[in-house]
């Protein structure tokens, strides 16, 4: 499972694949994306360039990639990292409360705009 970080300017953090990926694997999926900017710590940062985009797979909820472009990304990511190695259901990663205020409380958050792709 690739996890990296671009430390530019907003950062990148990314694990697993992308949606491309997992439809070329033939996984039937779930998207979500929330931009910064809807982010409450990002705005009061200043920092709202960017988004959190999230990958599940429909049939098992298992995340199968996350990409978060912006402002702790690329601290972020490593959550993901250690979500998906765990294989921790969605359904049980959104019932989780994290420290506010913060740009990585919101993530769990961003599975209510789950959609099918």
């Amino acid at each position: 499972m690739p996890t990296y970080a671009l430390f530019s300017d907003p950062p990148l953090g990314r694990v697993g694949m992308t949606e491309k990926e997992a439809l070329e694997k033939g996984h039937k999926i779930l998207k979500a994306v929330r931009p910064m900017s809807k982010i409450g710590r990002a705005k009061e940062m200043g920092e709202t360039l960017g988004f959190a985009k999230m990958i599940v797979d429909a049939e098992t909820d298992l995340l199968l990639g996350v990409s978060i472009l912006g402002v702790g990304g690329d601290e972020i990511i490593n959550m993901f990292a250690a979500i998906m190695f765990s294989k921790i259901p969605c359904k049980n990663y959104r019932r989780v409360v994290l420290v506010h205020p913060t740009v990585s409380e919101l993530m769990p958050w961003i599975l209510d705009g789950l959609e099918p792709v």
